[in-house]
């Protein structure tokens, strides 16, 4: 494989290419060389060296909601075999369409319709867990601990979620409160509430609305990391690290306490 414009930043997909040992001889050279003196590259390179998620464990229930027909007349309407090139889905060609409907924002019917509608009580969990994956202590490690940043954060998710949440109110006894941020996922806001404990790494609380009534703690397992889920009158809620369930079940159960209080 070769990129027909070297001036060209590369592609997610001539990343992996290289990762994969795919590239000619003249084609490795000029993205070693960018690697090596492109911060952006380097940092893009050393993220998709990392990214060695369960794949087919996080869409199990994605495929299992696909649209059968839909993707059937899709693929009947492709070019028939022969007249163009065969492709494999190899590690770089997933990449690189993940990487393209990122970008796009374009996703498969029904593929997040549970997301879409946050009624819908596991379609918001299983995102928010592919995107807790990618963290490790090193994410959170050098972020700022300063009490008035932190008081803006939270200022910033009550507005947009309709809470009162205040830094007493999130803390818990050993993880370290570290970050309030809003994700939004198709006009979806979710607040996500970070910690780093000590012992077992990076925890969130996550945060949306939801119109389900009020529920008991229930709990589950997305990708390795336990998860412990609830909800109000009017948000839902949801503890996932990789804590033991006695653990997560008592900091949830305390959070639960001072957030309908």
């Amino acid at each position: 494989m070769t990129d027909n414009n070297p001036s060209r930043t590369p592609s997610d997909e001539t990343l992996v290419a290289y990762m994969d040992d795919q590239l000619d001889a003249e084609e490795r050279t000029r993205i070693e060389a960018a690697i090596q003196t492109e911060n952006g590259v380097a940092e893009r390179f050393d993220y998709l060296c990392r990214s060695q998620l369960p794949f087919e464990h996080a869409y199990e229930r994605v495929l299992a909601q696909a649209p059968m027909e839909k993707l059937q007349a899709m693929l009947a309407a492709l070019p028939a075999p022969g007249s163009t090139p065969a492709r494999t889905l190899s590690r770089r060609g997933f990449l690189a369409a993940a990487a393209s409907f990122a970008v796009a924002g374009v996703l498969a019917d029904r593929v997040f319709l549970a997301w879409r509608t946050p009624t819908m009580p596991h379609g918001w969990r299983g995102l928010v867990a592919e995107y807790m994956a990618l963290y490790t202590p090193q994410t959170l490690d050098n972020l700022s601990d300063d009490p008035a940043s932190q008081k803006a954060q939270l200022a910033a998710v009550n507005a947009r979620l309709g809470l009162a949440l205040d830094t007493s109110q999130v803390a818990l006894p050993r993880p370290e409160f570290k970050r309030a941020q809003i994700l939004e996922y198709d006009g979806v806001p979710i607040a996500q509430i970070t910690y780093l404990d000590p012992e077992r790494g990076p925890l969130a609380l996550c945060i949306t609305r939801a119109s389900s009534g009020q529920t008991a703690l229930a709990s589950e397992e997305r990708l390795g990391m336990n998860v412990v889920f609830w909800s109000d009158s009017s948000h839902a809620f949801m503890l996932i690290g990789h804590n033991t369930l006695d653990e997560l079940g008592a900091m949830a159960q305390l959070l639960r306490g001072r957030l309908s209080a």
